[in-house]
């Protein structure tokens, strides 16, 4: 057990690393952070901000050493240096590295998924020198080709729908790591966040309804509109899959509900995850104290929701006209004048088109009502 008072350290130093030292503060914790970048959203609330390439093995050495636990806020990160440290015991790792390793690759996720029973979407690997068109007819039309490595919000993804296109997605993947995946008609975008504690201890954060537009996610609605068998399969997927990984901290769940209403996993992420901000104003225990708690051998807190909740994105396009180039300031008032809204933004320095620059959460007794109001408050933004 790492007691409040001690240190933890942040590999990331994006807005989900931000919110978690702040949840790890209010706990009494200290928070350093290693992130290439300088003036980063995390390093402006930590104690200490370091300042170096994932790759540069004796900065995470000291990093490493001037901390009790460390995380990380997103799965980029190159896992050799971290199996290095882990191996040399300078400090406690959750999740594990080889968690990582799975997740951050989409060959390894799928085929960690396949050989673990966990329901997914038809798949194909596909080497660097690989038959690339040759997997896209054994997967069949219409498809979706991926990158291998490194993919989030849509990048490194191209979906085929016809004969004719096979021929694009071979040039725009030539010489790389691919997965073709059979494309999935679903009624529903949905995940489920999933606590894990060093002792097998399991809580699950309400399922959300993801609405995902120009493949970053627009609106999460909790709970989900879906019948109450897929909130109990989707729950116990979520708990399958941190358990037989081995999870501690959190890791969150991305599911499809086919229209034939099949739940099928789409993507892992091993570490808070956007869809999961609800949980700061709508549940008792948010999915960053959660993680604290869990990399920290403290007990779970409670996640159940206190009311129905809409979460909305605000992306760097609020800044800009419809032109996408004359610039403004977003009509913060529109949305802190709302009794029942709650503004949350990340302090980063410019806005750029598609980047996420903040949220805000909307509470009701009702989902739709919840709903409605954040649509409005989105529109005046």
């Amino acid at each position: 057990m790492i007691l409040p008072g001690s240190c933890i350290g942040i590999l990331g130093g994006g807005q989900l690393g931000r919110m978690l030292a702040q949840a790890a503060q209010t706990l009494g914790y200290r928070v350093q952070v290693f992130e290439p970048q300088a003036g980063c959203p995390a390093g402006a609330v930590a104690h200490r901000e370091i300042n170096a390439p994932y790759t540069d093995l004796a900065a995470l050495r000291e990093f490493a050493r001037g901390c009790d636990v460390v995380t990380y806020e997103f799965e980029n990160i190159p896992t050799e240096p971290l199996r290095q440290i882990a191996a040399e015991n300078l400090t406690q790792l959750h999740p594990h590295w080889r968690v990582l390793e799975i997740c951050q690759n989409r060959w390894r996720e799928k085929t960690w998924l396949r050989d673990h029973g966990i329901p997914h979407a038809r798949f194909c690997a596909v080497a660097a020198d690989g038959d690339l068109a040759a997997a896209i007819r054994e997967v069949g039309l219409p498809c979706v080709v991926k990158t291998a490595d490194f993919g989030y919000d849509g990048k490194g993804q191209l979906k085929v729908k016809q004969e004719a296109e096979i021929a694009v997605a071979v040039r725009q993947f030539a010489g790389q790591r691919a997965v073709v995946e059979r494309f999935i008609a679903f009624q529903s975008e949905l995940s489920v966040v999933v606590a894990r504690s060093a002792d097998g201890d399991c809580r699950t954060f309400p399922i959300a309804e993801n609405i995902h537009t120009n493949h970053i996610l627009d609106f999460s609605i909790v709970p989900a509109r879906v019948p109450p068998a897929v909130t109990r399969q989707a729950e116990e997927l979520g708990r399958d899959i941190a358990a037989k990984l081995g999870v501690v901290g959190l890791i969150a769940v991305e599911l499809f509900l086919t229209t034939g209403g099949e739940l099928l996993v789409n993507e892992l992420a091993p570490r808070p995850h956007n869809s999961g901000h609800f949980t700061l104003d709508a549940c008792a225990t948010s999915q960053f104290e959660q993680h604290v708690r869990a990399v920290c051998g403290l007990p779970l807190g409670e996640p159940a929701a206190r009311s129905a909740a809409v979460m909305v994105n605000i992306l760097g396009d609020a800044w800009f006209e419809v032109d996408g180039r004359t610039s403004r300031q977003p009509n913060w008032p529109s949305v802190l004048a709302h009794p029942s809204a709650k503004l949350h933004l990340y302090g980063k320095a410019e806005p750029r088109v598609g980047r996420k620059m903040g949220h805000f959460t909307v509470l009701a007794d009702r989902v739709e009502s919840a709903l409605a109001h954040a649509r409005e408050l989105k529109s005046r933004l």
